[in-house]
């Protein structure tokens, strides 16, 4: 990552995502969860940060 601060900003985005789906994930290593839910979460971490980036256009 370019910026190393982004990294940690990052991790607490995709587990106040994956709380508000009811996905389970610990700190560390996830790779016990199902494909579908891994995809869940990134898909909604991009939604939202294309969402927030559209806002900042108006």
């Amino acid at each position: 990552m370019a910026v190393k601060e982004s990294r940690a900003g990052l991790n607490r985005f995709k587990m106040e995502v994956a709380n508000q789906l009811g996905v389970k994930l610990t700190d560390g290593y996830n790779g016990d969860i199902k494909s579908k839910d891994a995809g869940r979460i990134g898909g909604e971490m991009v939604k939202r940060m294309i969402d927030a980036y559209e806002e900042r256009l108006k």
